[in-house]
């Protein structure tokens, strides 16, 4: 076995460069408040986005808030309920936000499609929101009964909505 004697100051590189080489730069975050109407399917969407099991999902009482981690950047996320005793307190979470995900059931009546886009409306006309950008998620696109996303686009954008076949 040979021995070698080495400065202080080389051990403490030796060991910097093996072990300490600190934390990962941070990653940007970003703020996104997420809307929709009971049973559109934010928080399946969120459970998926964060790999988390979405067999027993309840409808969101009130809000919750999660840290869904990309690549380059985390979106925290608020989630707000959907019910007509929470959306009226809706506004009360805009502020700070930097995104907006509306998340719309495409397979729900028409009356639902009615008062989601007339939600839809009220947040994009909404003081806090109505710079931001908008992300309008066509969701449950699986289901039989599904409008297509150009239905959902153009309802979603004028007043009456295409009725299929």
């Amino acid at each position: 076995m040979s021995l070698r004697c080495v400065s202080v100051s080389r051990v403490t590189h030796c060991f910097k460069t093996l072990c300490c080489k600190g934390p990962p730069p941070p990653r940007p975050e970003y703020d996104v408040v997420c809307i929709g109407l009971t049973g559109s399917g934010k928080t399946s969407l969120l459970s998926r986005l964060c790999s988390e099991a979405t067999d027993n999902i309840i409808p969101t009482t009130g809000f919750s808030i999660k840290a869904v981690p990309f690549q380059n950047a985390i979106l925290n996320v608020k989630e707000l309920g959907g019910a007509d005793s929470i959306k009226k307190y809706w506004s009360r979470y805009y502020q700070g936000s930097q995104g907006v995900v509306f998340v719309l059931d495409s397979a729900s009546s028409e009356e639902d499609l009615e008062v989601a886009r007339t939600e839809l409306h009220l947040a994009l006309q909404h003081p806090q929101l109505c710079t931001l950008p908008f992300l309008i998620l066509a969701n449950h696109q699986d289901k039989p009964a599904a409008r297509s996303v150009q239905e959902v686009t153009q309802y979603s954008l004028n007043t009456s909505l295409p009725h299929p076949g």
